[in-house]
């Protein structure tokens, strides 16, 4: 599901951001996101190779 944010769209939140965390805490708040989706990425990387490896376990059990 692609988000079709404009740039109009992206300067207002950035907007609202400012204003609501203020200039000195958005750069601790965008480690802290991307942080976050880095160990999601990983999780879900590592449960897509347990899945598959589980299934290729079961085929060669099946020949």
């Amino acid at each position: 599901m692609p988000f079709n944010i404009g740039i109009g769209g992206f300067m207002l939140i950035f907007t609202a951001a400012i204003l609501l965390f203020g200039p000195k805490k958005l750069p601790e708040l965008g480690r802290a996101v991307g942080q976050t989706l880095k160990e999601f990425k990983r999780s879900v990387n590592d449960i897509t190779d347990s899945q598959d490896s589980d299934v290729n376990r079961d085929q060669n059990k099946e020949n």
